[in-house]
């Protein structure tokens, strides 16, 4: 035999043999650890598309949640706005009333002040005439003149107790 083609046939058989070593090991340690890391991957997938799903369905509620808060407070904010209108006009209103009660109030009390003050003025100007008057009346009446007139007098009353 020949040794040459012993040793080509060794090597046929040693690789033939590493082939089959090579496949059992990727069937029985590669093969089962690459399905499995593809399960994981794809497990991982299908869970990060899970969460990303439930993050969608969640940004919508949450985009209608969103929505209707900005509704209500609009409501809101028109409500504020209204009834701050309304209570300003009560309070303008109140205040011109009481504006316009002050300033009849005070009408009245210029012409009651007024009128205490004519009076015033009238009794004071009285008075000082009824000082002036006896001043002079004192000077220029003496006793004859008071004679005169005082029997004037009472002929006038006689005349029109008669008459």
């Amino acid at each position: 035999m020949d040794y040459e083609r012993i040793a080509l046939l060794s090597q046929v058989a040693s690789s033939i043999a590493f082939l089959a070593v090579m496949v059992w090991i990727w069937m029985k340690f590669i093969q089962p650890a690459v399905l499995s890391a593809q399960q994981a991957a794809n497990a991982r997938m299908a869970e990060a598309e899970r969460h990303r799903d439930e993050a969608k369905a969640a940004l919508g509620s949450l985009q209608a949640s969103v929505a209707e808060a900005e509704h209500d407070g609009q409501a809101i904010r028109d409500r504020a706005a209204t009834q701050a209108q309304l209570e300003r006009e009560a309070a303008l209103n109140d205040a011109r009333e009481s504006g316009e009660r002050a300033v009849q109030n005070a009408g009245r009390e210029l012409e009651r002040a007024r009128e205490a003050a004519r009076t015033a003025y009238r009794d004071q100007l009285l008075e000082s005439a009824l000082n002036l008057a006896r001043t002079k009346a004192s000077s220029r009446v003496d006793d004859a003149a008071n004679a005169k007139f005082l029997s004037g007098f009472l002929n006038k009353l006689g005349t029109r107790e008669n008459g």
